[in-house]
This record gives C-alpha cells, sequence and structure tokens, in this order.
C-alpha cells in the first residue's frame, strides 16, 4: 500500500535576505510615483472637493485650501520631501539621518489615510459619491499612488518561520498573519542613523527653538479644531507625520540636541507653552489649557512614585484631594468650617505639606510591601479618602467637608493685587480668567519638573532607580530600601497636593466625585497612571505628553457618544501592543522592549 503525501500549497514569496518591494513595480518607477503622487497630492488641495458648503471646512473654494485639505497639504508636504530625500536632495539629508524610505512610506500612508477618510465622510454625510469634485478624485487617485510607489520601495524580508505539516488549517492561517505582520514590519524598518555634521551651538539652539514653535502650532491647531472630522483627519495626520519623522530619525536627532541643551530647552519650553494664551481670541480654550497643566503636573509627581522608585500606586488622586480640600478650608469660602483666609502660598504651602504629611502616614506602615500587594493598599487608601470626605457632612461624621456637596464659592486668587478672575491686558494682548489661571499652573508645572529633574540626578534618585531595577540587590548594596521609597512617597504627595491648592480655585468648588479611581473626566488615578505609562515611564516630557493627549482626546472624541470610551481604550490598547514603553521612552526602558535597537554611546543617571 502507498501513501500519498502532499506539501501545503503557500502563496509565492520573496526568501529571506533577499532585497524586494511589497508591490511589484521596479524601485525606481516606485520612488518616482511616490515623489510625484506628493507633489499631485499638493495641488489637488488647491482644487474644489465638493460642491457644496454644507460639509465643514468649506471645500468648494479653489486656490486655498481649507480645513481637511489644509492636513491632506501637509501630508503631500511629507511626502514629497520625504520622496526628494531619497533621491539625495542636498539639503534634505539632515532630515533622514536613518533613512529616507520608511518615512516616505509612513508620510504617503497618512496622506492615503487622510484623503479616504475626507472621501467617505463627504460621501455619508452629504449622500452619495455625486457630492464629490474632480479635486478629491485627484486626492485620491494621487494619494494611491504615492502609497503603491512607497510601498514598492526594497527592504530586507525577513526569515519565514516553518510551518508544521500537522497544523489545521487555522493554524496555517494564523502563521500566514504572522508572518504577513512581520514582513509589513520589516518594510518600515530603518537602519542606525548616520551621525549629523557639528553644528555651531547657536545652530543647534536654533533648532530647538524651531522645533518648540511647531509644537506649540500643532498643539494650538488641535485643541482649536472646530469639528468632529477635523479633529480625526488631525489626529490620523499628526499620528503618521510623527512617526515618519521618527523612522527617518530625525525626532532622535532632535532629541540628542535638547539632551544637549536641557536648560535652553526647558526655557523655550515653558516659553512657547506661555505664549499659547496669547494666540487665542478668547477664554475657551485656555480653559482645557489649564486642566491639561493641572493633570499633567499630577502625573509628573506620579512619575517620581511609578516612574523612577517602581512603584504601582493606585490611589495617588487622593493626595490630589487632600491638596484641595486644604487649599479650599483657608480660603474663606462660606462652606468652609474654618473662618480664615490665608494668601496664596501660605496656603499653597500647607496643601503640599499636609499631602506630604497623608503620604508619610500611609506610606510607613505599607511600603515594606511590594507589586500587586502595595497597590491593593493604595487603591483603598484612595476610595477611603473619598468615602471619608463624603460622610465628613455632619450627619455621617463631623461637619468638616460638607459632604457630597463640597465645599464651594471657593474665591478667585488675588496675589500682590493681581486678581485672577478678571480680563487683564498685557501688550495689547487681553487674557481672562483661565488664561491667568494657565500662567500660574504654568509656574507651578515649571517648579515640579525642577524637582523631578534634580530628584532624578541626585544620590537620592539613582537610588529611586536602583530600587525600581532590582530592589532585591538595591538593598544588598546597602541602600536603606524603606527611607528612600518613603521620601518618593512624600515628595509625590507633596508635589500632587501643590497641584491640587490650584485646582480648587479653577473649578470654584472641590467635592468627593472628582477624586475617583475610575471616572470618564480626568484626572483620577486610573488616568494618571495611564498618562504616565502612555507618555514614557522615568522622563519629564512623558507624562506631560501622555497628560495632555489623555485629556484632549476624550474631550475632543465626545461624538462618539457612548462608543467613546470604547475607542479610547482601543487607542490605548494598540499603542501598548505596538509601543509598550511609552510616546517618548527612557531609553534604558526602550531598549528593554526592543532588543535589537542600538544602545546609545552615554546613559543619563536616570537612563535616558
Amino acid at each position: 500500500m502507498t501513501t500519498q503525501t502532499t506539501a501545503p500549497e503557500t502563496p509565492r514569496q520573496v526568501d529571506a535576505g533577499h532585497h524586494a518591494g511589497l508591490i511589484g513595480i521596479p524601485p525606481q518607477a516606485g520612488r518616482a510615483l511616490a515623489t510625484a503622487g506628493g507633489v499631485l497630492t499638493i495641488v489637488s488641495t488647491f482644487l474644489a472637493w465638493t460642491w457644496t458648503s454644507e460639509f465643514p471646512g468649506d471645500l468648494t473654494v479653489y486656490g486655498y485650501p481649507g480645513g481637511l485639505q489644509v492636513l491632506v497639504l501637509i501630508g503631500g508636504l511629507l511626502t514629497t520631501v520625504f520622496g526628494l530625500a531619497s533621491y539625495g536632495v542636498k539639503g534634505l539629508g539632515w532630515l533622514t539621518p536613518a533613512g529616507a524610505d520608511s518615512a516616505l512610506k509612513l508620510s504617503a500612508l497618512g496622506a492615503f489615510a487622510t484623503v479616504w477618510y475626507t472621501i467617505i465622510a463627504i460621501t455619508v454625510q452629504l449622500g452619495g459619491l455625486v457630492n464629490l469634485e474632480p479635486g478629491a478624485w485627484v486626492a485620491g487617485v494621487a494619494t494611491l499612488a504615492a502609497a503603491l510607489g512607497a510601498f514598492a520601495l526594497p527592504f530586507t524580508w525577513p526569515d519565514r518561520e516553518p510551518a508544521d505539516p500537522e497544523d489545521t488549517a487555522q493554524e496555517r492561517l494564523r502563521h500566514r498573519w504572522r508572518h504577513g505582520f512581520a514582513v509589513f514590519k520589516a518594510s518600515l524598518a530603518t537602519g542606525p542613523a548616520t551621525p549629523a555634521r557639528k553644528l555651531p551651538a547657536y545652530a543647534e539652539i536654533l533648532v530647538i527653538v524651531a522645533a518648540l514653535a511647531l509644537g506649540l502650532i500643532v498643539f494650538t491647531y488641535g485643541i482649536g479644531t472646530e469639528y468632529d472630522e477635523l479633529f480625526v483627519g488631525f489626529l490620523i495626520t499628526a499620528g503618521f507625520g510623527f512617526a515618519a519623522a521618527a523612522k527617518a530619525g530625525l525626532v532622535g536627532r532632535v532629541s540628542a540636541l535638547t539632551g544637549k541643551h536641557r536648560n535652553v530647552t526647558m526655557i523655550g519650553a515653558f516659553v512657547a507653552a506661555a505664549a499659547f494664551p496669547f494666540t487665542q481670541s478668547d477664554d475657551q480654550y485656555a480653559t482645557i489649557g489649564v486642566y491639561i497643566l493641572i493633570f499633567a503636573t499630577v502625573a509628573l509627581g506620579l512619575n517620581i512614585v511609578v516612574g523612577l522608585a517602581g512603584l504601582l500606586d493606585l490611589g495617588y488622586v487622593a493626595f490630589l484631594g487632600v491638596g484641595a480640600y486644604t487649599a479650599a478650608m483657608v480660603s474663606g469660602s462660606p462652606s468652609s468650617p474654618f473662618d480664615i483666609q490665608l494668601p496664596f502660598w501660605a496656603s499653597a504651602l500647607l496643601g503640599a505639606a499636609v499631602a506630604m504629611v497623608f503620604g508619610v502616614i500611609i506610606g510607613a506602615p505599607t511600603l515594606r510591601l511590594r507589586g500587586d500587594y502595595l497597590a491593593i493598599v493604595t487603591l483603598g487608601f484612595g476610595e477611603i479618602f473619598r468615602i471619608t470626605v463624603l460622610n465628613m457632612d455632619g450627619t455621617s461624621g463631623p461637619d468638616i467637608t460638607n459632604g457630597s456637596n463640597g465645599i464651594s464659592s471657593i474665591p478667585n486668587l488675588n496675589i500682590l493685587g493681581f486678581d485672577f478672575g478678571q480680563e487683564h491686558t498685557f501688550a495689547g494682548f487681553t487674557i481672562a480668567r483661565f488664561a491667568n489661571y494657565f500662567l500660574l499652573m504654568l509656574l507651578i508645572t515649571l517648579v515640579v519638573v525642577i524637582v523631578f529633574r534634580r530628584s532624578s540626578d541626585s544620590r537620592i534618585g539613582r537610588a529611586w532607580i536602583a530600587i525600581r531595577e532590582d530592589e532585591t540587590a538595591a538593598l544588598a548594596m546597602g541602600i536603606n530600601g524603606f527611607r528612600v521609597k518613603l521620601i518618593a512617597f512624600a515628595l509625590g504627595a507633596a508635589l500632587a497636593g501643590l497641584a491640587g491648592t490650584v485646582q480648587a480655585h479653577v473649578t470654584y468648588t472641590v467635592t468627593p466625585e472628582q477624586y475617583q479611581f475610575a471616572h470618564v473626566v480626568p484626572p483620577n488615578s486610573a488616568f494618571l497612571l495611564a498618562a504616565v505609562v502612555l507618555g514614557g515611564m522615568g522622563t519629564i516630557s512623558g507624562p506631560l505628553v501622555g497628560a495632555a493627549l489623555l485629556y484632549l482626546i476624550p474631550a475632543k472624541l465626545q461624538f462618539l457618544g457612548d462608543y467613546q470610551l470604547f475607542a479610547f481604550g482601543l487607542a490605548l490598547v494598540l499603542l501598548m501592543r505596538f509601543r509598550p514603553e511609552g510616546l517618548i521612552p527612557n531609553r534604558r526602558r526602550q531598549l528593554e522592549f526592543h532588543e535589537e535597537t542600538e544602545a546609545p554611546t552615554v546613559l543619563s543617571k536616570a537612563g535616558a
């Protein structure tokens, strides 16, 4: 008897290690097609995309891009620039130290996604493809051609894992999907960045200033998007644009310059942030800005506990509440049980001190625990604080916090005669109440950043990092683990309490519901921890960026209604899957997640 065996059919594949593109177009033709597609995309934004102005942004005008066309214009410009850089055009090599091909693919893909999202939105909102003008079709074809041409560029194909002949059909399908994803990931891989030509110090500072100005423009544009379609398009363009710049090595090159000129970068960043209220015509977006700064400052304080010391704290928002309630009680509010009104500097110091005392009281008996057990205890403390202030209403307990009604009618701050509740004019610019608090909160954020930076570079900061990496080894080397962790806990609590003293005056009212573990509106403990992890643990800019995104995106996704948290959670899951080290990672942590990444020559004391 004979047995016949047939090898399973496999699709045609490129040999591992061979250089070829995903699309069967000659590389030179693909490069030309991608670059020409970028140019044609730019041209298409000056054409009308629809015949009626009922679609937001008024895409009916010839010769002047509007609404989503502006974002497509940016995508087309990036595609064209990276396309020209891939040809070795002189002057563009500095922008692509790690190579232009992967950046070209991502920028072309981003322009394609933005254009076809716009086409679909017009079709759905206006009722059919008939509402599209030739400009939209030109943009659609141009971005499709650019994407096809970009993915025709060659790359090194990865090895294909051998399949088990006994696999089921479902397992073979899963195997093909894994290999397909590996191939796609390899198509976007880049090589090591080429060393940059040494620039004069003033030129490096100008590059930093340009990067900060660009960041201010992007943030101002994103926070000021007037309708839902524009914000979604902004997310697509900004996401793919940042990814393209990172793949090109431009982000790494600018990061090296900012690390070299840390003081200049810090001063420049806060000057750029201080300019934000003066770019606004009213107080609407300054409101969002001040809440982002409160959220970001508290997240940076939590970063000391989680990012530097490695202590998982799930009740951190309670320290924000301690500072807020302390400031409210001594603010002169008619709802306060104490008939006292302290100046702001005194209430700020008092709020930070009381929060620090609470941190020591909670930390002293619990910091001998580790890992999940410490997390459970801190989660319990957060809930105990909320329930305690809820019950201090004169019925279930002493009348101190006014129970669920909270302490209301908190007066505006008045520092040296400057009333934060009134409009003020500076050099012809009028700033209102929330802009005043934005600038005050910016100063407090600067204080917290300085404290974080000095702490992380100090002897105690190195001890925190040693505890984070391996507590047993750190104890064996003579570090007093309990004392070091208690200092981190107390310092983080004090910084959160300091931010809480401003929050009380901004919100007019403090109530227990503001300080839950998880809630739709930040800040809460879950969102604070997410901001640290999302932005990048152990860094200064990471939690600031993470907090800004976590506050801004839910506020702009309200049009999704009941699906808002689902979409937000899905985005976080995808980010943690593909970039678990965070958006702005600590270099040591990035190397832990990506072992194939080339290690830098020098790491800072904190691993940055």
